[in-house]
């Protein structure tokens, strides 16, 4: 939301503080934020030179699979939220589906009763590469040689291995060692991880690129060298290295040896498109999301619940306001895990994120915490729920999501957004294809990711594993416009926990005043009281996760009021980066997380 900075908080509703670790950036030209300082700096790089917002993002989210190799990879997915310069917001959809030898029936030959956390056995068809080279041929106006560049030289000329990719690679490097051999002749050095800010290169990822460059020469037109571009990577050499090399058996999260089920014709099936964005109205502004084959109803469906109440029940530092905001999420992820699916009813949807359901909501939230799964609708079905499932296995909930030793992963995704002097705005929250995820391909330079972990074995559920069908993604970016205008983009990596990041977000500007940098900045906590999309899938009933910050009379009075509070340090919760523009000035801002000490917003 554009801000205005003489506007103060509600006197009802707390004051920012005066510290900010960033400063909030003004100016007309352009402005990125992401969650690696390169792939903001060479999106702004793009738009010095005459790009816009689309050419910037998607060099931007090259540069991604390069830096954040632990984070997101080529062999991953990506949901786009974007508005053209006086056109409508549109969803940037690059979640490929399960293969179509994918079934709940092969699973459960396989003797699994979760689809695993790790392992080609897990990958859904590969989308995020497709869906940026859609969105470069449709809305940019470079040439792909020249958008892939930064990327290219990065991967192969080097660039300075982040503490956190480190620390991702050590926790699997007996993995790589015992199991993913092609792993650990790419990651490890004599054996051994690398040492952080030390330089490293992929110069087979260089390589793939150079080609699908290569693909379009004798090309007409700068659309068509693009298409010839998708062409190579999912009908060509890309889509036929992959099914070369998943049928080789290999270690799963599930301790057991399985091959991947993805084929050359799977790849060479799926096109990225454009959709329609569902969307809510909250305290006069229009939030746009994906559709329910990602998570992001669940944050329209909290604020219907939130908007008539007073605003102190809106703030998250205020005890009554945290507390408020769990149960209100409760009920929302209640519903995702009853009713969202690539299979879901478009009338059970609409229902859903209506007001008038949201009425019959409302009361239920009550003074003490639930410790149960609501969902509405009279839901038949829903996925089980554990409380453990392998303890050895799981990681902690608790801050930046974590990697176990057999590769699982919770959450761990990057983000970008882009806003520029023409009107163009765009969020994207790449993921997926983690370093972690599978075994190295070696002429590739990259692994396949794991999406079908979030798909269910149990039937009847809108997010069973069904071939030819999109699990049911966390990623989940967000547009916020008004009068019809886009003037927020912003996201966050977390898995679960990126609508719930977003949401504080959003009540923090828009009903407390807040900057965009103050909003980041301003303590963060989440609910863990519903099952995790992510394998083992477990949940902690009543759940909450906070930062220390939030201070000791939250904790104190949400614990008397029956959440399970778990502390997550002081700055330890959310990722999150955002851009706006004010349509009657031109002028834009960006701000970035300093939570990890590597995202960054640059502008001017």
């Amino acid at each position: 939301m554009p801000f205005d900075t003489s506007k103060s908080a509600p006197s009802r509703y707390t004051h920012p503080a005066a510290f900010k670790t960033r400063p909030d950036l003004l100016g007309r030209f352009g402005m990125v934020g992401s969650t690696h300082w390169l792939a903001s700096g060479t999106a702004q790089a793009v738009l010095e030179r005459g790009g816009n917002a689309f050419d910037a993002a998607v060099a931007g989210g090259f540069v991604l699979h390069v830096v954040e190799p632990h984070l997101n990879g080529p062999g991953g997915d990506l949901v786009g939220i974007f508005a053209p310069a006086g056109g409508e917001a549109t969803v940037l959809m690059g979640q490929g589906p399960a293969p179509a030898a994918a079934s709940v029936e092969h699973m459960r030959a396989e003797g699994l009763e979760l689809v695993p956390g790790s392992g080609a056995l897990a990958a859904a068809v590969p989308g995020a590469v497709d869906a940026w080279l859609m969105l470069l041929r449709d809305h940019g106006t470079w040439e792909l040689g020249d958008v892939l560049a930064y990327a290219i030289d990065y991967a192969r000329d080097g660039h300075p291995i982040l503490g956190r990719a480190v620390s991702t690679i050590a926790a699997v490097a007996d993995l790589f060692r015992d199991h993913w051999p092609t792993s650990a002749a790419h990651w490890l050095v004599d054996g051994e991880p690398p040492e952080p800010d030390t330089m490293v290169h992929n110069e087979a990822y260089a390589a793939v690129l150079d080609r699908l460059v290569a693909a379009g020469d004798t090309a007409g037109t700068r659309a068509e060298r693009i298409d010839a571009a998708r062409a190579a990577w999912g009908g060509g050499f890309v889509a036929e290295a992959i099914d070369r090399f998943v049928r080789t058996p290999h270690r799963h999260s599930s301790g057991t040896d399985h091959s991947g089920v993805i084929r050359s014709a799977d790849m060479a099936g799926f096109s990225a498109a454009y959709e329609k964005p569902v969307t809510t109205e909250f305290r006069g502004h229009t939030i746009a999301k994906a559709g329910p084959w990602t998570q992001g109803p669940v944050l329209l469906q909290t604020l219907n619940l939130l908007e008539p109440l007073d605003d102190a029940l809106l703030d998250p530092s205020r005890p009554e306001g945290a507390h408020t905001i769990l149960e209100a999420t409760k009920l929302a992820f209640a519903d995702r895990d009853a009713h969202y699916g690539d299979g879901a009813e478009p009338d059970v949807i609409e229902t859903l994120l209506s007001k008038e359901y949201a009425a019959t909501r409302r009361p239920l939230i009550a003074d003490a915490a639930s410790a149960e799964v609501r969902p509405g609708l009279g839901a038949k079905t829903f996925p089980p729920l554990r409380e453990t499932y392998d303890p050895a296995a799981v990681a902690s909930g608790v801050g930046e999501p974590t990697v176990s030793r057999d590769g699982e992963t919770r959450g761990d995704t990057c983000h970008i957004d882009v806003a520029d002097r023409w009107g163009n705005m765009i969020a994207a929250t790449p993921s997926g294809g983690w370093l972690q995820s599978s075994p190295t391909i070696p002429e590739l330079g990259f692994c396949l990711g794991t999406r079908l972990q979030m798909t269910w074995l149990e039937p009847g559920l809108p997010s069973t594993l069904r071939a030819g069908r999109r699990p049911r993604t966390t990623l989940t970016p967000t547009l916020v416009l008004r009068e019809g205008q886009a003037v927020t983009a912003v996201g966050s990596p977390g898995g679960d926990q990126q609508d719930q990041w977003q949401l504080l977000y959003l009540l923090r500007t828009i009903v407390g005043g807040y900057s965009p940098q103050e909003a980041i900045d301003a303590p963060a906590l989440h609910s863990t009281s519903f099952p995790g999309s992510f394998w083992p899938r477990t949940w902690t009933p009543a759940g909450a996760v906070l930062e220390d910050r939030l201070g000791a009379e939250v904790v104190a009075e949400l614990r008397r009021r029956g959440h399970v509070v778990e502390l997550g340090g002081d700055w330890s919760l959310g990722r999150l980066s955002a851009v706006t523009r004010d349509p009657s000035t031109g002028v834009l801002s960006g701000a970035a997380n300093a939570r990890g000490a590597q995202g960054y917003a640059v502008g001017r």
